[in-house]
């Protein structure tokens, strides 16, 4: 039912009166020879240049025209003279609030139940500036923004092929977030894209104001603390997954990204790897592999050898031991899980206050609060340096779900470590390895391509080889398109 009056001022009330008499709300009745002219935006999103520019000049040329115009030539003539790109035209009531919350003039013609709304939106984000989540070594330094077109185009200017799609879908009944689903047709998983789009169609909230809330809907209630989706900033590493046949979901007002699905060995892996010697990215990946079990599992082994299985431990060692750990009033896993707590709210607090002072109040207080327990005999030095090796080696993954699934890990292993020892310990290890086997996503495994072992991709997942030898796409993201590059030896 068309529910736009004829009256300009009747509509301007109804408008007025839904908004709550909001302070930014500008409108203006002109006479034209006889005929009324009426606009009205949000001036908290709307541009008064884009206005005078857009619409203003087109009134301003009729009111110097004598002659007299009716109300059907004004509207045809607006609507194909206003030199804007975005216009559209409104027969419904809710699609005016719409659009003058994204930044739109609508137009008003006494007589006439039709809107003519034009784009006028100001600039409202912060534009194009380096990734503050994501340390950039080598490479491009711009970073996704909240402007979901500017965010668009970061990708499109990378990858200028026809077969790169972008579908939109309004998620949130207040909101009416964009939400725009990102593949490569000829590369991607077809039967995956409709089945994201699908369940991002499905959702049904209030509203969605970051791309965490699509994420969490489209896991389903998953239980797992190791992320399932890679969330990012860098446009070059949503162009280089794209590349790879993966699928990228971009939310209106946030710069973060999600590049569906994730592996494991996505988290290994970092874009400037790409931008590098490949005997040298291999050192790296395989002190990142390190690094991840180190951070894991090293406390929970200290724990078991030190308390329950003494024996293992050579002698000289285990003398060294016993002497730093005389004095000390605590069992070796309270004085442990007290460190790394101690730790973990070192670095928590570190992310936390700004960056001009984060670091040097994280690094300094771990020195002072470690020296101080020693001292004061609370912990032995060797929990001081195992703690420390173990944040240490944390440190190489700045993805928070990366760090957060650790952190979940590192107290399971301890917990189980703590009950049974070296028994517990192997178990905790165990159920860690049988959680990674059994996850997926849509059919493809976490541990992709170790387990189940895939011979091609294994020339770019922990070895790198030269760019100029990795012929084929992964097999297990798509088995479309698989030639990445040709091989001139291929007879």
């Amino acid at each position: 039912m068309n529910n736009i009056k004829r009256k300009i001022e009747k509509n301007f009330k109804i408008i007025t009166n839904e908004l709550g008499n909001s302070s930014d709300i500008v409108k203006r009745i002109i006479n034209i020879n006889k005929e009324k002219i009426g606009y009205i935006y949000l001036e908290s999103v709307s541009s008064d240049d884009k206005i005078s520019n857009f619409f203003m000049k087109d009134i301003s040329s009729y009111v110097k025209e004598k002659k007299k115009v009716c109300f059907l030539e004004l509207f045809e003539s607006l609507k194909s003279s206003i030199p804007n790109s975005h216009l559209k035209i409104i027969d419904k009531k809710e699609d005016i609030f719409f659009h003058l919350s994204s930044g739109y003039t609508c137009i008003f013609l006494e007589g006439e139940k039709k809107v003519i709304a034009i784009e006028t939106k100001t600039k409202l984000d912060r534009g194009i500036t380096e990734a503050t989540s994501e340390a950039i070594i080598r490479g491009p330094k711009d970073s996704f923004s909240e402007n979901h077109n500017i965010n668009i185009g970061l990708i499109r200017k990378r990858i200028k092929d026809k077969n790169l799609w972008m579908q939109e879908i309004l998620v949130g009944r207040r909101t009416k977030t964009k939400v725009t689903v990102s593949y490569i047709k000829d590369i991607a998983n077809l039967d995956l894209v409709k089945k994201i789009k699908e369940d991002i169609e499905k959702i049904d909230i209030d509203g969605i104001l970051d791309s965490g809330y699509i994420r969490e809907f489209l896991l389903k209630g998953k239980n797992s603390t190791l992320p399932q989706f890679i969330s990012t900033e860098r446009p070059d590493l949503v162009s280089m997954s794209l590349l790879q046949g993966k699928i990228v979901i971009l939310v209106e007002n946030s710069p973060i990204a999600l590049i569906i699905p994730a592996l494991l060995i996505d988290f290994i892996q970092s874009p400037e790897d790409y931008y590098q010697k490949s005997i040298n990215v291999t050192f790296i990946r395989i002190l990142r592999v390190m690094a991840f079990f180190i951070t894991i599992f090293l406390p929970g082994l200290y724990v078991a050898l030190t308390t329950f299985n003494q024996e293992i431990i050579p002698n000289e060692l285990l003398i060294s031991l016993a002497v730093q750990r005389e004095g000390v009033p605590f069992p070796t896993a309270i004085e442990t899980l007290m460190m790394i707590l101690t730790f973990e709210i070192l670095r928590e607090s570190d992310i936390r206050i700004p960056n001009a002072s984060g670091s040097s109040i994280g690094i300094v207080g771990a020195l002072v609060l470690g020296e101080a327990a020693v001292t004061a005999g609370i912990v032995s030095p060797i929990v001081i340096i195992i703690i420390g090796v173990t944040s240490i080696s944390g440190l190489l993954f700045s993805d928070i779900d990366v760090v957060n699934g650790i952190r979940w890990w590192r107290i399971i292993v301890l917990f189980f470590s703590c009950s049974m020892g070296i028994i517990g310990f192997i178990v905790s290890f165990l159920l860690f390895i049988i959680k990674l086997c059994s996850m997926e996503y849509n059919g493809v495994p976490y541990l992709a391509p170790f387990a189940p072992f895939y011979i091609s991709p294994q020339k770019d997942a922990l070895i790198r080889t030269s760019t100029n030898k990795i012929f084929k796409r992964p097999i297990y993201l798509s088995q479309k398109n698989q030639t990445r590059m040709r091989d001139n030896n291929e007879k």
